[in-house]
């Protein structure tokens, strides 16, 4: 695992703090939920990465990926990415501040609400494929043939911004014993890794994965100890729906979590309601998966010091408001 080349050090984050908060002056809280602590049966804090512009932890990876294009590519004129949504309004959203166009590229039927947000940030949309893997190889193959520089999905530096993330939230919340964190393509644990080990917690604080079980690549790949990729990955956290892992993030991830929780749709969807009301946030479905791990792993972490990282809040209105109906 890396022993002489861990890709991404406390300098990383440092440096990528320092360009956040260049845009983004403060960053989201990290508070204590009664409620949730109270059906959880353990002290709950949830970092609240859905008070950031774009309303998801993703716009930290943007910032740093573009603001280090632009120092080395000063030339570049347009960026193309693949996203289900919070990445690619990290790409837009980080672009436009730099004066450079973005495209974005997502599988047909994404959420209707994510794409318009993308075309507000001034992002040209392009709809293409059946699933976020056959975007994504458009993506490339668009890139090549218009000369745009394409931005990865997984990549160091994304990591380095989405990292921060984590220095927050363990320097502002001392002791966990166990964080929760969501598995899409890998930056936010990784990052989360990352910035445990370069405060050097990596004795003290557990990290866990979480994943949907119609999205199970990455723990399909933990249990195997190597990449495996899955025929479909259809649930409603679509930023988790990945079925082709990145090899890279496996072997991070796999070296460095305890565990992987599965969560099914209806563990998903229950969570999101008790977002809703236990704290009146709104979590989309990927948000919403760690409070679902730990839901289901009660037992096993009762009396504990648990931290969740509420990762982003959009989801389309009339997914959620179904959602809601739903008897508790």
């Amino acid at each position: 695992m890396m022993n002489n080349s861990w890709p991404v050090t406390a300098s990383d984050l440092a440096a990528a703090a320092k360009v956040i908060h260049g845009t983004l002056p403060t960053t989201s809280a990290a508070l204590p939920w009664p409620l949730l602590s109270e059906r959880s049966g353990c002290e709950v804090w949830v970092k609240h990465e859905n008070h950031l512009p774009t309303g998801a932890f993703k716009v930290r990876g943007g910032l740093v990926y573009i603001d280090w294009l632009t120092k080395t590519h000063p030339k570049v004129k347009g960026v193309i990415a693949a996203t289900r949504g919070n990445h690619g309004q990290s790409i837009a959203f980080a672009a436009a501040a730099k004066g450079i166009h973005a495209t974005v590229v997502v599988p047909q039927g994404n959420s209707i609400e994510k794409n318009r947000a993308m075309i507000a940030y001034g992002a040209t949309l392009i709809e293409h494929g059946h699933d976020f893997s056959e975007a994504f190889d458009h993506a490339q193959k668009l890139a090549l043939e218009t000369n745009l520089h394409f931005i990865p999905s997984f990549d160091w530096k994304l990591v380095h911004g989405v990292g921060t993330a984590g220095l927050e939230f363990l320097r502002a919340v001392r002791n966990l014993d166990t964080l929760y964190l969501p598995i899409g393509l890998g930056s936010g644990i990784c990052g989360m890794i990352a910035a445990r080990k370069a405060l050097g917690l990596e004795n003290q604080t557990e990290i866990v994965g979480v994943v949907a079980q119609q999205a199970n690549a990455y723990a399909q790949s933990f249990a195997a100890g190597q990449p495996v990729e899955t025929s479909s990955a259809h649930t409603i956290a679509d930023g988790v729906s990945c079925r082709i892992p990145d090899a890279r993030a496996v072997e991070v991830i796999n070296a460095h979590v305890s565990r992987i929780v599965e969560v099914s749709e209806n563990d998903i969807k229950s969570a999101m309601r008790h977002y809703f009301t236990d704290t009146h946030q709104v979590a989309e479905g990927a948000a919403a998966l760690p409070l679902a791990a730990l839901i289901k792993e009660k037992a096993q972490v009762a009396g504990k010091r648990i931290g969740l990282i509420l990762t982003g809040g959009n989801v389309d209105a009339k997914i959620y408001r179904e959602i809601l109906q739903r008897p508790l």
